[in-house]
């Protein structure tokens, strides 16, 4: 069983990755988050970045190291990691990478309740779901390719390749899924069943 973290935000383990790098502000962290494409699996706002540093700071996973000032900026906190910040990344990571986590995605959901739409319905809905996978399914597609054209190394595309295998996992899921509701069998079954109470 995976331990409680003192701070379990996944924004927090990307900013003690980041710090592993090199001490930076907030907003560089936001910076490389955002140029790198890590802002694609890690929702944040910036004033959820700031708080999540004040947390790793409570923890004592990271450190104020100097406040730096320029003319034309505001001034700004520069943060490094600390040795026990080093631990809770590998230890955070280790333990992600090697088990796997009850997830609760709103699909899943969906799926549990799709007796409740009608068979034609339930296809057409499942339709534009297939299409707008295609369509993500493209842009990482797309992404990685440039990615790579412009020499990056695979390991720092794995996240987006594992995204692609979901994706493309779950479109072939949803057609087989399709097909099986436009069976003239289902549409009965539905109809004893369910057609009186929707």
């Amino acid at each position: 069983m995976e331990r409680r973290r003192r701070v379990p935000n996944p924004l927090a383990l990307a900013v003690l990755a980041w710090l592993l790098w090199e001490p930076m502000h907030p907003y560089e962290l936001g910076r490389r988050l955002k140029q790198t494409g890590k802002d694609r699996h890690i929702r944040y706002t910036r004033s959820s970045l700031y708080m999540v540093i004040e947390q790793l700071a409570r923890a004592g996973f990271v450190t104020a190291q100097e406040t730096v000032r320029d003319s034309a900026r505001p001034e700004r906190t520069v943060y490094a990691i600390t040795e026990a910040g080093r631990h809770e990344v590998h230890d955070w990571l280790r333990s992600l990478l090697a088990q796997p986590r009850e997830e609760y995605p709103h699909f899943a959901v969906a799926l549990s309740l799709l007796s409740l739409l009608p068979p034609d319905e339930a296809v057409e809905v499942l339709r534009r779901r297939s299409a707008a996978l295609a369509g993500r399914i493209e842009e990482t597609r797309t992404t990685v390719d440039e990615a790579r054209a412009d020499g990056v190394a695979w390991i720092f595309l794995v996240e987006e390749q594992y995204s692609l295998a979901l994706l493309e996992a779950e479109r072939r899921f949803v057609i087989e899924l399709i097909e099986s509701l436009k069976q003239p069998d289902y549409a009965k079954s539905w109809q004893e069943t369910m057609g009186g109470r929707t």
